[in-house]
């Protein structure tokens, strides 16, 4: 079975550790999804935590992680 997923999400970021690059943001719909720095799309490599973001979606390594991550 093949779920479709919409192109573009809209969610707000939750965590953020500059040091290692990592971050979580959650989807409008709950859901919560991973991200790397190099995914942000203005290349800062940065994002406040409590920002608003629009974000795609990447299948990577068995889980989704969010890509393609800018304002909203």
């Amino acid at each position: 079975m093949t779920e479709l997923l919409p192109t573009q999400r809209t969610g707000t970021v939750t965590s953020f550790d500059a040091h290692v690059g990592l971050g979580e943001l959650t989807a409008d719909d709950g859901t919560t999804y991973p991200f790397h720095c190099i995914v942000i799309a203005d290349g800062s490599r940065a994002v406040e935590v409590g920002a608003r973001v629009a974000f795609e979606l990447l299948a990577k390594l068995g889980r989704w992680e969010a890509t393609a991550i800018r304002p909203a």
